[in-house]
């Protein structure tokens, strides 16, 4: 009888740790990503689910363990990074848009600079991207000229534009004003149902329990739990878990 073939994760971490100095901010961090996951990381702020995710976009060089992109391990001296960051985007919660270039140029740069691409095919995908979040109107506006949540929505159209296979946010919202924080959730809920393959970190709860797959729960630098959302938001195991989410969830 054949033996059936098992899918490789697009993303896996292995035994991941990393320390500043003496203090130890990830311990022990194990997970995989399939296709068209969308993985909410939720947890108190300093638990390590930003350094886990700097460490995924090698921003940061982990103490000890392993990531694999598609099977190889992405932290060995062999390993493209730059093709590495085409493939795994990130979006940053305080946006990191060039200031000194408007809105289109922003998009065009990676696809020109780093995917090689020529203008025309550039200003295609630019085009196509910043139509999808609704910011295709303000292509000449520099980013000065933006509103908070106008800018993250440029940030992610320019991640798009270089088609990755995973993008990363890193508390995409939290920079915001309240009333800007719906436009870019409603960007990553229409992403999420498109079968992106997303991690993010993230603060929003109701969005987090909408959009995901799978949820990770971090706490004081290890995966305290982890699971579907009915799992950890309607009955979650660990009180530490449930002291977290008692503070968001209130009936």
């Amino acid at each position: 009888m054949a033996e059936m073939k098992t899918q490789v994760p697009i993303l896996q971490v292995k035994h991941l740790s990393k320390s500043f100095g003496n203090h130890r901010v990830l311990q022990d961090i194990d997970f995989a990503t399939n296709r068209q996951d969308v993985i909410c990381i939720i947890g108190a702020s300093g638990s390590g689910k930003s350094t886990m995710l700097r460490c995924i976009n090698r921003l940061e060089i982990p103490t000890s363990g392993e990531i694999l992109f598609n099977g190889r391990n992405i932290l060995t001296s062999q390993f493209n990074l730059h093709t590495y960051r085409a493939h795994v985007g990130m979006v940053f919660q305080s946006f990191n848009l060039f200031h000194n270039m408007t809105v289109l140029g922003n998009c065009m740069v990676g696809a020109r600079k780093v995917l090689k691409k020529g203008q025309e095919e550039a200003y295609t995908l630019a085009i196509k991207y910043l139509e999808k979040v609704g910011m295709a109107p303000y292509i000449h506006a520099k980013p000065a000229q933006l509103s908070g949540g106008q800018q993250q929505r440029v940030a992610i159209a320019r991640a798009l534009v270089m088609e990755p296979d995973v993008l990363l946010f890193d508390e995409p919202t939290s920079a915001l004003d309240p009333q800007m924080v719906g436009e870019v959730l409603e960007v990553m809920r229409d992403l999420a149902k498109e079968g992106l393959t997303m991690i993010i970190v993230t603060h929003e709860m109701a969005f987090a329990k909408d959009v995901s797959t799978r949820v990770i729960f971090m706490d004081q630098g290890i995966i305290a739990e982890e699971g579907t959302p009915e799992m950890i938001f309607d009955n979650p195991q660990n009180p530490r878990t449930q002291e977290f989410l008692s503070r968001f969830i209130r009936n």
